[in-house]
C-alpha cells in the first residue's frame, strides 16, 4: 500500500487513526495492539506471504535479544549468541537480495548449470533487518533498557517507517511506545502531522513524479547522450530521487506525529551541502547515523587499538602521516561505504557507488586535515562566491555517483558518466528557429515548449537551493526529534492559522487531482 494512493488516504488512514484513538480511550495497550495489527495489514497489502517472514524475523530477533541480555555475565556465550543472531539476519538478507545475482554471475563464469529466476524481494527487508541487527548489538552493549514485547513489535512494524525508513533506534522509539501519554488524543498532533504529511505528498506527486520521465528517457539510452543531455539526465534523476525519498520521509514523520510519535529527522537540505562530509550529514541522516555507529566507529576503534598495540601514533598525530591517514581514515571509510553500497543492491554498480563516495569522503578529510587544518585561522576566508562553488562541486560529484545508483548495470552508468565528461562531444543547447513574422506571443510559447525540461529542472533547483526545507517551514512545530533551524522569513514558517489551513487544503486538492496512477517510491526496492 502506498501513501500516495486513494486507498490509503480515504480508507486505511482514517479507519486506523479513528480506531486508534477510540481504543486509546479504553486502554493504551489495546491501541498499541491495534497499531501492530494495522501495520501488518499495511505491509501485507502488496504480498501477504511476506507478513509471515516479517513476523518470523521479529520473533527470532526478540528471542535472541532475551538470550543476549540473560547471558550478560557470560561474555563469551553472549558474543556467540550475538554473532549467531546477526549472522542469521545477514543470511536472510543475502538470500533475498544477493543469492540469485551471485549464482547467475557464477553461471556466466562457467561454474553453474544455468540462470536462476529472480527472487521476489520483500518490501523494506533491508530496513527492518538492519533495525533489528542494531537492536541485537545494543543488547550486547548494555544499551537496551525497554524490553516489552509489545513495544518491540511496534518499534519494528509501525507502518509509517516500515517499508522505506527512516531507520529508527530503539532508545528513541520504544520508550515512546511504552508511555501512556503517547496514546492520548491531541488535536495539535493531527494539525502538525497533517501539514507535514501534505508537504511530503506534494513533494512526491507534484515534484518528483513529473520530473521522472526526463530521467527515465535519458537512462533508457545513456550511450547516445552527449554533454548537456547527460547532465540534464543526471540532474533530473537527482531531483526525482531527492523529492521522492525526502517526500516519503516527510510523510512518515507526519503520519507518526498524527499518532503521537516523533521520528528522527532524515533529510536536511542535502543539496545545499558545501562538502561531501556535510552532504552525508544531511542526506538519509538515519542511515548515516547507523553506518557510523555500527560500522565506521567499530572499525576505526579496531584500527586505533592495533596501532596503539604496535606503538604507532593515533589521533591527530596518527593522521599526520600518509600511512596513519590511510589506516585510520581511508580504510574505515572504504569499509563503511563499500558495505553501504552493497546494502542498496546486488550489482557491481552499487559497489562502485559506495566506493566513489568513500573516495570523495577520503579526499574531503584530507583537504580538511592537510590544507584547512594547516592554514592559520586568520587566513581562512570564506565568501558567498567560494561557498557556492563548493556547493556546485559537491552536487556535481553526487550526481556522478548517482549514475551508478540509478543505472541498470555498470556499463550504462559508465556511458552516462562518459557523456557528462564530454567523451561523445558537446551537443548544442536547444534553440528555437522562429518562422518569419511570428507574433511575440507565439514565439514565447515556442520558446517555453522547446525549453520545458530545462525550465522544469531550474524550477526544482530553485526550490532545493533557495527555499527552506519542510522542517524549516514547520519551524518550532516540526515533529522531528532533532530540528533544523526554522526558516529565516516569518511568512514561510508554519503557524496553526487559517492561512496555513487554506494552503494545506489547496496542496491536498492538487495532489488528489494528480493521483491518477500509483507509482512506487524509489527506495521501496531496497
Amino acid at each position: 500500500m502506498l501513501f500516495n494512493s486513494y486507498l490509503f488516504l480515504f480508507l486505511f488512514l482514517p479507519v486506523t487513526l479513528t480506531a486508534h484513538y477510540l481504543f486509546s480511550a479504553i486502554s493504551p495497550r489495546l491501541a498499541a495492539v491495534w497499531l501492530c495489527i494495522t501495520s501488518l495489514v499495511f505491509y501485507g497489502w502488496w504480498n501477504p506471504q511476506f507478513v509471515m517472514l516479517l513476523m518470523g524475523s521479529i520473533a527470532f530477533n526478540y528471542i535472541v535479544s532475551l538470550c543476549i541480555l540473560s547471558s550478560a555475565n557470560r561474555p563469551r556465550l553472549q558474543l556467540g549468541v550475538t554473532t549467531f543472531g546477526v549472522a542469521t539476519n545477514i543470511a536472510l538478507l543475502f538470500h533475498y537480495k544477493y543469492f540469485v545475482t551471485l549464482v547467475n554471475f557464477a553461471g556466466e563464469l562457467g561454474f553453474g548449470s544455468g540462470r536462476m529466476d529472480d527472487i521476489i524481494l520483500p518490501l523494506g527487508i533491508s530496513f527492518f533487518t538492519f533495525t533489528q541487527i542494531g537492536f541485537l548489538l545494543d543488547c550486547r552493549g548494555g544499551i537496551v533498557k525497554e524490553r516489552s514485547l509489545l513495544s518491540y513489535v511496534l518499534f519494528v512494524t509501525f507502518f509509517p517507517h516500515l517499508i522505506a525508513g527512516p531507520i529508527l533506534h530503539h532508545k528513541e522509539m520504544m520508550p515512546q511506545f511504552a508511555k501512556r501519554e503517547t496514546y492520548r488524543f491531541r488535536f495539535e498532533n493531527l494539525s502538525i502531522g497533517g501539514m507535514l504529511f501534505v508537504i511530503g505528498l506534494a513533494k512526491k506527486v507534484l515534484l518528483a513524479d513529473p520530473i521522472a520521465g526526463y530521467a527515465d528517457a535519458g537512462f533508457a539510452q545513456p550511450g547516445e547522450l552527449q554533454f548537456w543531455s547527460a547532465w540534464g539526465t543526471g540532474l533530473a534523476y537527482a531531483l526525482q530521487l531527492y523529492f521522492d525519498f525526502s517526500g516519503y520521509s516527510d510523510m512518515a514523520l507526519g503520519l507518526a506525529k498524527m499518532f503521537g510519535i516523533r521520528f528522527p529527522l532524515n533529510f536536511n537540505s542535502p543539496y545545499k551541502a558545501s562538502s561531501i562530509i556535510d552532504f552525508w550529514a544531511r542526506w538519509h541522516m538515519t542511515l548515516t547515523r547507523y553506518l557510523t555507529a555500527y560500522l565506521y566507529y567499530p572499525m576505526a576503534m579496531m584500527v586505533s587499538r592495533f596501532r596503539s598495540k604496535h606503538n604507532l601514533p593515533v589521533g591527530i598525530e596518527g593522521v599526520s602521516t600518509l600511512g596513519g591517514f590511510f589506516s585510520t581514515i581511508v580504510w574505515p571509510t572504504a569499509f563503511t561505504m563499500g558495505l553501504a553500497g552493497i546494502w542498496h543492491g546486488a550489482g557491481l554498480q552499487y559497489v562502485i557507488f559506495g566506493m566513489l563516495h568513500a573516495f570523495y569522503l577520503s579526499v574531503n578529510h584530507a583537504w580538511r586535515i592537510y590544507v584547512i587544518g594547516r592554514t592559520p585561522v586568520a587566513e581562512r576566508t570564506s565568501n558567498w562566491f567560494k561557498k557556492a562553488g563548493y556547493v556546485l562541486l559537491t552536487f556535481a560529484m553526487v550526481i556522478i555517483a548517482q549514475a551508478f545508483f540509478r543505472a541498470e548495470n555498470t556499463q550504462e552508468a559508465v556511458h552516462l558518466v562518459q557523456g557528462m565528461l564530454g567523451v561523445r562531444g558537446f551537443d548544442s543547447l536547444p534553440l528555437v528557429q522562429y518562422p518569419a513574422n511570428v507574433e511575440w506571443a507565439d514565439a514565447w510559447r515556442l520558446f517555453i515548449g522547446r525549453h520545458l525540461e530545462a525550465f522544469h529542472v531550474l524550477a526544482l533547483l530553485f526550490i532545493v537551493w533557495c527555499l527552506p526545507n519542510s522542517h524549516q517551514i514547520m519551524g518550532t512545530y516540526s515533529p522531528a526529534l532533532y530540528k533544523p533551524h526554522p526558516a529565516s522569513l516569518a511568512f514561510l514558517r508554519w503557524q496553526p492559522t487559517f492561512k496555513w489551513l487554506v494552503i494545506m487544503a489547496l496542496l491536498l486538492v492538487l495532489c488528489l487531482m494528480n493521483l491518477h496512477k500509483e507509482a512506487r517510491f524509489l527506495y521501496f526496492q531496497f
